[in-house]
């Protein structure tokens, strides 16, 4: 900053009509000494051009002191201003300073909660990811649950018809076929080594064409068993029921299809059991 205009480089209007006046005085002096008066120290008293010249002196060194104090006052202001532009201008920059501050904090918050906010939004779409992640496992899962249930229904839906087709055609082969029916019948006798009564229950259908095939049938037990044919109307055609005193063989078409849907039956639960367990470790 400039250096301000001092006071005590300032000369006060006193001073300045003292020393103009002595000056003026001085000038007199020697001017009426040498035209024969006396001056001051010579307790003369001073010539009417002597006072006029002082009173004129006095004038001139009000007016000098009213200019100098004029220059001195324009002087002060132009220090002033000039201070005041210093200032002003030292006020700017600290303004331009902090505005500058404030946009960098500004910038470096504005960044910092960009960062942030990239932050929370990963974090949220790898929630959302998760979430979807897991919705989709527990679909396949669900699918996986309910192909293995229909592939199971299925099973058990096709070994009953299955069955059942099974039961029509070879009821129907085996009244068609009474040799076939004879056949059954023969191998189911054959299981049968004991003595004593055996008893042979066939459908009434087929007692008369069985009871007249007797001697063939007997020819297949033990030749010290009796064997006794009669009709049953539990059994159905090409069938039989062979009782002795150890129990009894039920060789009824029904009686063997039942047997076979069960164990096919046992085969798809077993196959469903092991799907499900392969289904839980996959996933």
């Amino acid at each position: 900053m400039s250096n301000l205009y001092k006071s005590s480089q300032v000369i006060t209007l006193e001073e300045l009509k003292r020393l103009e006046v002595e000056r003026r005085l001085q000038a007199s002096l020697r001017r009426g000494a040498q035209d024969g008066g006396t001056g001051p120290d010579g307790g003369g008293i001073l010539p009417p051009d002597v006072e006029a010249e002082r009173d004129r002196l006095f004038r001139d060194a009000e007016r000098l002191a009213a200019q100098i104090l004029e220059e001195a006052r324009e002087e002060a202001e132009r220090l002033k201003a000039a201070a005041q532009a210093e200032i002003e201008a030292w006020w700017q920059a600290r303004r331009e300073e902090d505005a500058a501050r404030t946009e960098e904090a500004r910038r470096a918050g504005h960044e910092e909660g960009y960062r942030e906010g990239l932050r929370l939004a990963k974090e949220e779409v790898r929630r959302q990811w998760e979430e979807r992640l897991a919705q989709a496992r527990e679909l396949v899962e669900q699918a996986y649950r309910a192909k293995e249930r229909i592939i199971g229904e299925a099973e058990r839906f096709l070994v009953d018809l299955a069955c059942g087709i099974a039961g029509k055609i070879v009821g129907k082969q085996l009244a068609d076929s009474p040799e076939l029916a004879l056949k059954l019948i023969t191998e189911a006798l054959a299981r049968r080594k004991e003595q004593g009564a055996i008893t042979l229950c066939v459908a009434p259908d087929q007692f008369a064409f069985v009871h007249a095939s007797r001697d063939e049938l007997a020819s297949v037990i033990d030749s010290q068993a009796e064997l006794q044919i009669v009709p049953d109307p539990a059994v159905k055609n090409g069938g039989c029921i062979v009782r002795s005193s150890f129990g009894s063989i039920d060789a009824r078409v029904d009686t063997q299809l039942a047997a076979i849907r069960e164990a096919l039956l046992q085969v798809a639960a077993a196959d469903e059991e092991a799907g499900e367990r392969d289904g839980g470790q996959d996933a």
